[in-house]
């Protein structure tokens, strides 16, 4: 299913348990999809306002989901690497929200990008906010989030240890361990014939 700014709606408004935001945290726990005995791990390093990683969430993500990650030969992991101000609140809102819906949220922030993002007569924040309240945020607590220090500090230290343990230094790149080989990594844009002949070289 193509996710879209009314699937997302749809998935918050109906048959989703939605904790109370005033007794819920931001938390700081892995995002992944997929099995975790899946034989491959891929790690995504993305920043929520690259329009590289946005193309290939559009474009080559629903493939990916489709025929590696829900039929369990992958799994996905998300790795906030924040290119500015806007992404890294992209990025808390994201982790704010119940995990759920994480994954559409992101995918919906992306094939709305230019929308929110990059609108010559929308703040970002703003439509940040909009995208957030879609997602069943309420606005009190997006303007909370948005003021989290902590939640912010650990956001910038994920990307830091990206860049000092793997030398990520553009988005979107690509980190994948499997069976065969450990650690191989790729940056940019790929099609799924790309990506598939990179998953060859661990698996």
């Amino acid at each position: 299913m193509r996710l879209t700014r009314r699937s997302l709606f749809a998935a918050s408004a109906a048959g989703i348990v939605m904790p109370a935001w005033a007794d819920t945290d931001p938390t700081e726990t892995m995002r992944a999809i997929g099995s975790p005995t899946a034989p491959i791990t891929v790690t995504e390093f993305f920043s929520m306002t690259c329009p590289h990683c946005a193309a290939f969430t559009r474009e080559v993500f629903p493939d990916i989901k489709s025929k590696l990650i829900d039929t369990g030969k992958v799994r996905w992991v998300f790795s906030d690497y924040p290119l500015d101000q806007v992404a890294l609140t992209a990025a808390m809102v994201a982790r704010s929200l119940p995990q759920n819906l994480y994954e559409p949220f992101m995918v919906a922030l992306f094939q709305d990008l230019t929308r929110w993002a990059y609108s010559s007569t929308l703040d970002p924040y703003e439509g940040l906010a909009q995208e957030a309240a879609l997602a069943g945020m309420p606005r009190p607590t997006y303007d909370k989030v948005r003021m989290n220090t902590d939640l912010q500090n650990f956001v910038l230290q994920e990307r830091t240890d990206a860049s000092n343990k793997f030398s990520v230094d553009s988005t979107p790149t690509f980190r994948a361990d499997g069976p065969k080989a450990k650690g191989q990594q790729r940056a940019g844009e790929m099609s799924y014939d790309a990506f598939t002949d990179f998953l060859a070289t661990v698996g």
